[in-house]
């Protein structure tokens, strides 16, 4: 039987260490309240699998920069699971302010409990989001649970400045290419950064060496954004699992729509107008390909492609581990248009 790659034993290591926080919301009274979060990780409820609970691409970063920096990932469970809860937090918090019914084929949980009970259970996934923490202080010291509390409340607020500044940007109509910048590194690179570092923290390597693991997450943050901003315009859905309708009908302000709005072009008078309709996509897509945004979107990602990769480098990932981290990284830089 052919040995299991660290990925195949990552995952369902990091799943049971989620589930074990979650424990901690059970209570009397409290059955629909674990199911709500357990509902949104895709653990229970119709529909409830692996297509549910998405590819815990997070926890994933920060068990294999831990393997490739040199120590056992069993160490940096506690902090595997607990990006995961953070980011799923968020994705909770996202659904309601972004109006948004599905996620992952499944309706969401403000639709399925609510407003309120939705904002309850975000708050509380973020709450057990650093308690998972805590089990640093066993398997990695208590100075290093210190600091990686202190990485995750950083990370935190970061996430919340990028959602503001999305939210923000929506009711803008003019906006400099430069305010793109700020916006993805809280809501999208924040996180990603904070995954590899910790890993690297747990590890205990070197520095310089931790640095680069962090750059590397940054940038591969950046350059996954800039390629989801590609994908929601450009992307075929049966690849993507989300319509390319939907970035342009609901008005966000991509990159690829920040460029065609400051090249001043036939896209930019008919954005300014107002709403776009489901029927004007296609060619509005169309007008943006004309007018150099596609081109300009695809670039940029392949730039910071480069930086994230460049840091990968320069932090030397070792053994099977490194050589599954980096290809993780360019699963993730080559998704299918």
């Amino acid at each position: 039987m052919p040995e299991l790659s660290f990925t195949q034993q990552m995952l369902p290591a990091v799943e049971l260490e989620m589930q074990h926080v979650l424990d901690l919301s059970q209570g009397d009274h409290l059955d629909e309240f674990h199911m709500m979060m357990a509902y949104h990780m895709g653990w229970k409820g119709e529909g409830a699998g692996p297509k549910a609970t998405g590819k815990r691409i997070r926890p994933l970063l920060v068990l294999l920069t831990c393997a490739a920096a040199g120590e056992d990932w069993h160490c940096a469970l506690p902090a595997g699971a607990a990006v995961e809860l953070l980011h799923n937090f968020s994705l909770i918090h996202d659904d309601i302010e972004d109006n948004s019914p599905l996620r992952r084929g499944r309706p969401t949980v403000w639709t399925r409990w609510g407003i309120p009970q939705a904002i309850n259970a975000g708050d509380a996934m973020l709450t057990l989001a650093h308690l998972a923490l805590h089990r640093l202080q066993e398997t990695a010291g208590v100075s290093t649970a210190f600091e990686a509390s202190n990485i995750l409340q950083k990370t935190c607020l970061e996430l919340t400045k990028g959602q503001y500044l999305d939210i923000s940007y929506e009711t803008r109509q003019e906006l400099d290419m430069l305010e793109y910048w700020p916006m993805v590194s809280g809501k999208t690179a924040a996180l990603i950064a904070a995954c590899t570092e910790l890993g690297a923290l747990v590890s205990g390597c070197t520095a310089s060496s931790r640095e680069a693991y962090r750059d590397f997450g940054y940038y591969l943050g950046l350059a996954f954004q800039a390629l989801d901003d590609l994908l929601g315009i450009w992307g075929d859905s049966t690849h993507t699992g989300k319509s390319a309708e939907s970035d342009l009908v609901s008005g966000k302000k991509s990159l690829p729509v920040l460029y065609g709005l400051m090249s001043e072009g036939e896209f930019s008078k008919r954005w300014r107008q107002g709403p776009v309709g489901i029927d004007e996509v296609e060619g509005l897509a169309h007008q943006l390909e004309i007018e150099g945004a596609r081109d300009y979107t695809q670039e940029t990602a392949s730039c910071m492609t480069d930086s994230a990769l460049k840091a990968l480098q320069q932090a030397q990932p070792s053994g099977e581990a490194g050589q599954e981290l980096t290809d993780l990284a360019n699963k993730l830089l080559n998704r299918k248009i």
